[in-house]
Parts: C-alpha cells; sequence; structure tokens
C-alpha cells in the first residue's frame, strides 16, 4: 500500500501533468453538464441520457481509450479564423445550439446513442479579448488573427492525434473552416501512430461553395487544404460544389495542374447537368477510396444557411444529408468536419436552426455507419 508520502507525490505528478497538457483551451463535459442541456421526459429517452463522457478528465487519452464508443465529439466554436480571413465573425455561436438540439434526439433503434462519447469543447475567448482590446488598426488586428490561428492549430491537431490514435472517429463541430487543417494533420499524425497508416498522410473530400484553397498567406479560414497538402498530410483533395463564380484564376490553374486534387462544380451538377448529386458524391469517394478520407461539410455551401459566405444560390439540406450518409458508407473515415454555421453574425443576422441542421448531419453520419 502506498504511504501518505506516496500519494501526495503521485497527485502532484498527475496534477503536474495535467497542467502541462498542451490544450489549455479545452474544456471537458460531465454527465450533469449533458443532463443541463437535455429535456427529461416520462416515457421517452434522449441522446443526452445515453451519450458517454469521458471518466476522467485528468487522463482524457485512457478515457477516449476504455469507452465503448466509436465516435468522439468535440466543438470549436471560434471565429478567429474567419476573421484572419477577412469575413464576418458569428462562427463561434453554432455549437450550444447544436448541443441543445442534438441531445434532445430520441434514443431509439434508429440511434441509440452509447456509441457516442461527447468530450466537450475548446474556449479561444480569451484570445479574442485581447486582439479585439489591444490590435490598433484592420491590418494589425489581421496579422493578430492569423497568428491567433497557429495556437487554435497546434491545440486542435494534439486533441484530434490523440482521439485517431485511440482508434476512434472524432466528429468536429465548428467555428471555421480553419480548423480542416489541424483535422487532416492531427488524423494523419494519430492514424500513423495506431499503424493503421504507413505515412501520415489521409484524403479529404469536401462539400463547399469554395475550395478553401488560398496561398499561403498566414493561417485563415480559407487556405487550411493548402497548408495541410504543401505540409505532406493532405494526400488527395476533393471539392464537391463549388461555385464558379468565386475560383480565382490562380487557384483555378494550381488545381487544374495537380493530379491530386479533383474539382466538381455547383453549375456542372445542377445547372449543366453533366453529374447528377450522387454521381458527383460517388466521383470524389471513388478519387479518394485509396486512404482514410475526411469528411468536411462547410455549411456555406447550403442556401440560404447562415455563415460568413452565405449564399442564395447552393444545395438543400437533403442534398447534405446525401452526402454525409452516401461518403460515410462509401470511404474510409478519418473524421467528420462540419463547419462556418451561425446561429447570429456580428453584423445582426440570424438563423436560429443552424443547431438543428448540424444534429440532422451528425446523426444522418453515425445512422449510415451504424
Amino acid at each position: 500500500m502506498e504511504n501518505t508520502e506516496q500519494q501526495k507525490h503521485r497527485q502532484e505528478t498527475a496534477r503536474k501533468q495535467i497542467n502541462t497538457i498542451p490544450i489549455p483551451h479545452f474544456k471537458t463535459y460531465g454527465k450533469q453538464d449533458l443532463l443541463s442541456l437535455t429535456h427529461i421526459r416520462k416515457f421517452e429517452t434522449k441522446l443526452g441520457e445515453r451519450i458517454r463522457v469521458a471518466e476522467n478528465a485528468q487522463d482524457l487519452e485512457q478515457s477516449i481509450k476504455d469507452t465503448e464508443a466509436e465516435y468522439v465529439i468535440l466543438g470549436i466554436p471560434e471565429d478567429l479564423g474567419i476573421k484572419a480571413n477577412g469575413h464576418t465573425g458569428g462562427a463561434d455561436t453554432a455549437w450550444i445550439p447544436f448541443l441543445q438540439a442534438f441531445l434532445n434526439i430520441q434514443s431509439n433503434d434508429f440511434l441509440e446513442g452509447s456509441n457516442l462519447m461527447l468530450l466537450g469543447n475548446f474556449d479561444f475567448g480569451d484570445i479574442q479579448y485581447l486582439i479585439e482590446n489591444n490590435a490598433l488598426g484592420d491590418t494589425e488586428k489581421l496579422e493578430a488573427y492569423r497568428h491567433a490561428v497557429t495556437v487554435v492549430d497546434e491545440e486542435v491537431e494534439w486533441l484530434v492525434k490523440m482521439i485517431t490514435s485511440c482508434q476512434k472517429i472524432p466528429i468536429v463541430i465548428g467555428g471555421g473552416h480553419n480548423n480542416a487543417y489541424p483535422l487532416i494533420k492531427g488524423a494523419a499524425k494519430g492514424l500513423h501512430k495506431a499503424g493503421l497508416l504507413q505515412l501520415a498522410q489521409i484524403n479529404a473530400v469536401n462539400l463547399d461553395a469554395h475550395t478553401d484553397y488560398r496561398p499561403m498567406e498566414g493561417r485563415h479560414s480559407g487556405n487550411a487544404f493548402r497548408y495541410a497538402e504543401e505540409d505532406g498530410y493532405l494526400q488527395k483533395y476533393c471539392v464537391i460544389g463549388v461555385h464558379e463564380n468565386y475560383i480565382p484564376q490562380n487557384i483555378w490553374l494550381d488545381i487544374v495542374n495537380n493530379p491530386f486534387i479533383d474539382l466538381i462544380s455547383y453549375e456542372d451538377i445542377f445547372i449543366l447537368e453533366k453529374k447528377n448529386f450522387i454521381q458527383a458524391v460517388a466521383h470524389a469517394t471513388g478519387f479518394t477510396e485509396d486512404n482514410h478520407t475526411g469528411l468536411e461539410i462547410d455549411l456555406d455551401s447550403i442556401e440560404n444557411v447562415l455563415s460568413s459566405a452565405a449564399s442564395p444560390a447552393g444545395m438543400s439540406l437533403l442534398h447534405a444529408r446525401q452526402f454525409v450518409t452516401f461518403a460515410a458508407t462509401d470511404s474510409k473515415i478519418a473524421y467528420l468536419h462540419i463547419c462556418e454555421g451561425a446561429t447570429h453574425l456580428r453584423d445582426g443576422r440570424k438563423y436560429e436552426m443552424a443547431g438543428k441542421l448540424i444534429s440532422y448531419l451528425v446523426s444522418d453520419f453515425v445512422k449510415a455507419r451504424e
């Protein structure tokens, strides 16, 4: 048995290890956190009553290894990357509405819930506050936001690497599309560590109105896939639904001259009808079938959904649900990432259905794989 001094030493060692975990902005959830957002009703069971949490917040890796859940849900409610791209903030507002909708889905034979773990969420509000109150002028703010995104990158990569190395599938709700970079990087490293990849490289399929393949001008929401490819973590990349009006010519030339990148435009599918939507998705999953693949859904691809790049022309929610269902069953999944949605933007625009919309996509993904 341990004596008192040994116990104190062990506790102090554990405390130091906790304080040195490189994700100081991450908050884990307990069961009571889930139940506080779950509307308990007699004769019914909701997902919030079934979903698992980390049993030991002081040892996340062991908790993730030990859980019987296959999917680990986490939130990155930030808009630093969007502001670093010169767009309107607000993507930090969808996480809590998502939880309120998702935790109150009925637990039933279609989706029971115990195969899910809700880990927690990042909170980078201190960085946001520091920039807003100290940066002088728009140029200095832009540079500060781009530097701040690198802090987000490091913490997200670390956590996703840990989850995937335990052979669990992260389901990540954003936040800006800047987070695709640390997701790709972290998943590639984690799957390599788990012995599932010879090289730390994965593929990605992105349902998006934009390529997010802008130049490496400092990290922001518009260049995650460029950084991931240049750093060697992204092997193949296919984008579905890109609006031709918003493809810069230099990016278009980069893509058509790169055999590892493919693109099917919105116009090719819905205007010129070269392929129908399911054929486009099948093309993308076929293009990336040789490796583990991250699934990306940018909510600005869906018509009239609030985001920093909201559009009156886009896909329907039905198309997004078909995409996630088809791709979930036709790909070797590395992770699912749903980003850019907002319930309200800094300019005052509001959209109350964002949380429920995201909850449909997450439940479709899990049900398809189940």
